[in-house]
């Protein structure tokens, strides 16, 4: 058996070789690679002084493989075949022609942006698999920073450790909502909140949760106390929960929008006002696909459009 491959053997050579064991002659192999024979036979001359063997014994009429050449054939194919089945998969991740979105983002984000979004997306790249999380910013931050989804749209502010945080994509607004209209006279203050019926979300993160910091922080400036009646973990539970005359809660306003009237529910804004912050994430020094990197760049076009939808636009009801 020929000693392992060196090194210097280069895959043209292996792919001039199969062609002269398939077409038995140096003349039909050079034509069927649109070479010319004296270049052809020059690379498979190079290929049997770097594997120290001869892979031709040569006839009048064609050419006879040695048993060297016929131990190496099957591991030339695989070689070959391997290739190219790697540059075929390249290929259709480079032309999203295949790939897979790794994606994460809050747990709302499906009732006004994802739906739409993976749909747009799907249409025009119907053969790339989408993977998106919907997660409390916190967990998709992590999971980013661990390597386990590639991109993120995250709420600010965001530990950054090991991440690089874009510019601010995004902004909401939180709202006031409540089932009875006698509380949504005016904008809610952190006095009003203090007596209010409050159910509120993301539970499980409530010590990192931007909304709840700072509700507490204005509570503390006025010498009150924020009191929930309930804790949950999702925004629209507490939607649900507000409908059925609970309580009252705190919701960003295009999850109010795309909630309220169905639920016969009315809102207000926050005085002063509260705004949430969003940008995409990525893991520091760390490569996107071109699936991922094709999916931001949808993303950011159904973000401008959600942009032109204000909540001063529809207060209360």
């Amino acid at each position: 058996m020929p000693n392992p491959m060196p090194s210097n053997l280069t895959l043209q050579q292996l792919r001039y070789f199969l062609s002269a064991a398939k077409h038995k002659t140096l003349s039909a192999a050079a034509e069927a690679e649109h070479i010319a024979q004296p270049s052809l036979s020059e690379q498979i001359r190079r290929l049997e002084q770097s594997l120290g063997v001869k892979l031709f014994t040569r006839t009048n009429r064609e050419l006879q493989l040695t048993e060297a050449a016929r131990l190496l054939l099957p591991s030339a194919q695989r070689a070959l075949a391997e290739v190219d089945s790697l540059a075929d998969l390249v290929r259709e991740v480079r032309t999203l022609q295949g790939g897979t979105v790794s994606f994460g983002t809050f747990n709302s984000a499906h009732l006004y942006l994802l739906t739409g979004l993976i749909r747009d997306f799907h249409q025009q790249y119907p053969l790339v698999k989408i993977r998106v999380v919907g997660l409390n910013s916190s967990e998709v931050a992590d999971a980013v920073r661990s390597g386990e989804l590639e991109a993120g749209l995250v709420q600010l502010p965001v530990d950054d450790r090991g991440l690089s945080v874009g510019p601010p994509v995004f902004r909401d607004e939180v709202v006031y909502v409540s089932a009875d209209p006698d509380r949504l006279q005016c904008p809610m203050s952190i006095e009003k909140l203090a007596t209010a019926p409050l159910i509120l979300s993301e539970a499980r993160w409530s010590d990192s949760d931007p909304l709840r910091l700072s509700m507490t922080e204005r509570a503390q400036h006025a010498g009150v106390t924020l009191d929930p009646i309930a804790e949950v973990e999702f925004q629209t539970h507490a939607v649900e929960l507000a409908a059925q005359g609970v309580g009252d809660s705190l919701v960003s306003y295009h999850v109010a929008k795309s909630m309220l009237q169905q639920h016969g529910l009315g809102h207000v804004p926050l005085e002063p006002a509260f705004h949430e912050h969003f940008a995409f994430i990525t893991r520091t020094n760390g490569s996107l696909s071109p699936a991922t990197r094709e999916f931001i760049k949808h993303a950011h076009r159904h973000i401008s459009l959600l942009q032109n939808s204000r909540p001063q636009e529809q207060k209360g009801q």
